[in-house]
């Protein structure tokens, strides 16, 4: 006996096919959905991982600006005490340079040389005198130039013969003079003297 199937099963299998179709389509859109949404979230946790780093990357960059602040601060205060601290000593170096300077002007002035005035301004020293000669006033530079060790670069600015009473009826011939000189600071007088010591 021959069977005969009359129901449309081409048309069932292509709605089945259709339908099957459908939900692997469905499935497809699905999953894509879904791994789309986990990438998200995935990207999402990176970026708030990220943003938390930077936050605390932030705050310790305020906190090193700060201590920054701070050590220029100290830097700036460290620098004025040096410089508070130079100026204490080279007043202190500073006092007994009038005592120096009478004392060498003592040791190098020849005989029959004296000084009528002396002016200090800074390191600048200018000396007025009468002498007898003017070999007495070259023997003072000679002396100030290369005998002292404080004083340098003696320069003549003048010098004027003229006449000086001694009594009513005696005068003699003097020679006045005016010289510069520069006062060496007792640290570099020191220093030339520790040079001198080492070179023994």
């Amino acid at each position: 006996m021959i069977l005969v199937n009359l129901l449309p099963h081409r048309e069932e299998a292509r709605k089945r096919r259709e339908q099957q179709f459908k939900a692997s389509m469905m499935l497809a859109v699905l999953s894509g959905l879904i791994v789309c949404v986990l990438v998200w979230l995935y990207y999402q946790a990176q970026i708030a991982f990220q943003n938390e780093r930077n936050e605390r990357l932030q705050t310790e960059i305020g906190k090193l600006d700060e201590k920054i602040k701070n050590i220029a601060t100290l830097r700036s205060e460290i620098a004025a005490l040096q410089v508070r601290q130079q100026a204490v000593e080279d007043l202190q170096a500073d006092r007994n340079l009038p005592v120096h300077l009478l004392e060498e002007l003592v040791k190098q002035m020849p005989d029959g040389t004296y000084i009528t005035s002396i002016k200090q301004q800074g390191a600048d020293v200018t000396i007025d005198g009468v002498a007898q000669s003017q070999e007495r006033v070259s023997q003072l530079l000679t002396n100030m130039g290369s005998r002292s060790e404080w004083f340098t670069k003696p320069d003549l600015i003048q010098i004027q013969a003229k006449s000086e009473s001694i009594s009513t009826k005696e005068s003699r011939r003097v020679y006045a003079f005016s010289m510069k000189l520069t006062l060496v600071k007792p640290s570099d007088v020191q220093k030339v003297a520790d040079e001198a010591n080492s070179k023994r």
